[in-house]
């Protein structure tokens, strides 16, 4: 059987393109001409075997097969760069400081710190867990190098809008907010400690929806949300990106309540130029990301 080798020159022009959702784009992002671009797309059809894309309307869409080879295409690119630094013997000195919002402390981070560390063992990780305003702080007085915060329209000096989420309302796992809503009694709210971006979205909502509420269970973290959604004393708002199997994310809809608004996450950085090590740190949470909301 005749062994097909995928080159990852190839591989990344796709991905782009996918991405963003334009091979003239990526043509543009990746330094090559759009014949060059195309021309790659024809060899990964060629060697797939079957069409990679088809058209819906005026847009291209991923076939079946599309949606497979990109899952893997972005798999071997990434080992082919873990790979490459490795060989090279790229070991980074120093360290690198991160900050993150609550809800990534889980889902995101050990896959990115595991990552990093299988190619940069000598390189210090400080983190740090925190709210928005803090971690915002944090890197406008140089305490952290690199913030991932949710956007709330404060423009960054260097600050890069890396996923935009829908907001949803979150209810006890497999219970929703029928229960917790008897008729003509108030909406119980299990919600961060003011200021929040995602508490004020759910009380706005709910105002513009007539609709009545209370404040039946403040935290100064999530864990104490997630406990007490789990036990059925109010709903809260969240993505549903780190959620714990205790409770549910609900679409409006399936909530009964009104609809919430999207939620941009950004990419906050101290400094203009990123040194090697931050710029390494950068491109692992972005694929990370890539890969955590590619449902949403």
């Amino acid at each position: 059987m005749h062994r097909i080798a995928f080159d990852p020159e190839v591989l990344l022009s796709f991905v782009r393109g996918v991405e963003l959702g334009s091979f003239a784009r990526a043509a543009e992002q990746l330094n090559r001409s759009t014949s060059a671009v195309s021309a790659h797309l024809k060899r990964l059809e060629e060697q797939a075997g079957r069409p990679l894309l088809r058209k819906a309307g005026r847009r291209l869409v991923l076939t079946e097969a599309g949606e497979v080879l990109l899952g893997y295409a972005r798999r071997l690119l990434e080992l082919n760069d873990e790979t490459a630094a490795s060989v090279r013997g790229l070991e980074l000195h120093g360290h690198v400081r991160l900050g993150l919002q609550e809800d990534f402390g889980e889902s995101l981070l050990p896959g990115v710190l595991g990552r990093f560390a299988r190619t940069h063992p000598k390189l210090h990780i400080e983190v740090r867990i925190a709210r928005n305003a803090e971690l915002l702080q944090g890197v406008n007085r140089g305490r952290l190098d690199l913030a991932l915060a949710w956007d709330a329209g404060i423009d960054g000096v260097h600050a890069e809008r890396v996923a935009r989420l829908p907001m949803r309302w979150i209810g006890m796992a497999g219970a929703g907010v029928v229960r917790l809503r008897p008729r003509g009694e108030p909406l119980p709210l299990a919600v961060l400690e003011a200021p929040c971006l995602l508490r004020s979205a759910a009380i706005d909502a709910l105002d513009r929806a007539g609709i009545a509420w209370r404040i039946a269970f403040t935290s100064a973290s999530l864990a104490g949300i997630w406990a007490a959604v789990a036990a059925g004393l109010g709903v809260s708002v969240r993505t549903s990106l780190g959620l714990p199997a205790s409770v549910s994310a609900m679409t409006a809809k399936e909530a009964g309540l009104p609809a919430l608004p999207m939620l941009g996450l950004m990419l906050h950085r101290a400094d203009a130029e990123a040194d090697a090590a931050v710029a390494q740190m950068q491109a692992l949470i972005r694929q990370s990301l890539r890969e955590a909301t590619q449902s949403e």
